[in-house]
């Protein structure tokens, strides 16, 4: 019997977090051109701005998490070989840029909140994600962006650690190579997520 999400995505109770969905990251060009095709495979851009749109129309808060990185490095994280490799990309995420913007298909409504992060891995750290979430006393998150490798797997973790009921829809989420990240979503995300679609998400909340 196919799963019912309505109750679990009520808008009531319900928000929208779009991670690392910027220029820079899944468009063009990006400071991970690999990440970036992956996202194009299977429309992440196109399926985020359907699940934006959707989610403004119904009330739905929209919360846009971007990476930014100083160009004087000053607060970035060295710790990693992930870091250390997009510190040497061609694209830099420099705050204010093109590349930390929100693709324009998706866009920045009025009503949206745009949550920059300068350290770490996922939008739960370094940020007002979860206080601003609280608030609004949300407690079911879709979450989309990019990647199952890292990103969106550290972003479920906390989230679930947080008490937050986290929502994937798995052609609005990306990681590489392809394989690898259904491997991550069959075998652990469906341990502490409920992977979907965008289109029974945006049936939902319709």
């Amino acid at each position: 019997m196919p799963l019912d999400i309505t109750d679990l995505v009520a808008p009531s109770h319900t928000a929208l977090v779009l991670q690392e969905v910027q220029n820079g990251v899944v468009g063009t060009p990006s400071a991970l051109p690999a990440l970036a095709e992956a996202a194009a495979a299977v429309d992440l851009i196109g399926n985020c701005a359907r699940l934006a749109a959707a989610a403004r129309q119904h009330g739905v808060p929209v919360f846009h998490c971007t990476a930014e990185t100083r160009d004087d490095m000053v607060g970035a994280n060295r710790n990693a070989r992930l870091f250390m490799g997009v510190m040497k990309a061609p694209v830099h995420l420099t705050p204010g840029s093109d590349a930390v913007g929100v693709p324009a298909a998706i866009g920045v409504d009025p009503r949206d909140v745009v949550l920059p992060r300068f350290h770490g891995l996922g939008p739960m750290t370094g940020t007002q994600l979860d206080s601003m979430l609280r608030n609004l006393a949300v407690t079911t998150i879709v979450g989309v962006g990019v990647s199952v490798n890292i990103g969106m797997t550290n972003f479920a973790f906390d989230a679930v650690n947080r008490g937050y009921q986290i929502v994937l829809p798995r052609d609005a989420i990306a990681g590489v190579p392809a394989e690898y990240a259904e491997a991550v979503l069959a075998n652990t995300l469906n341990l502490v997520a409920t992977i979907t679609s965008t289109d029974a998400v945006i049936a939902a909340w319709s």
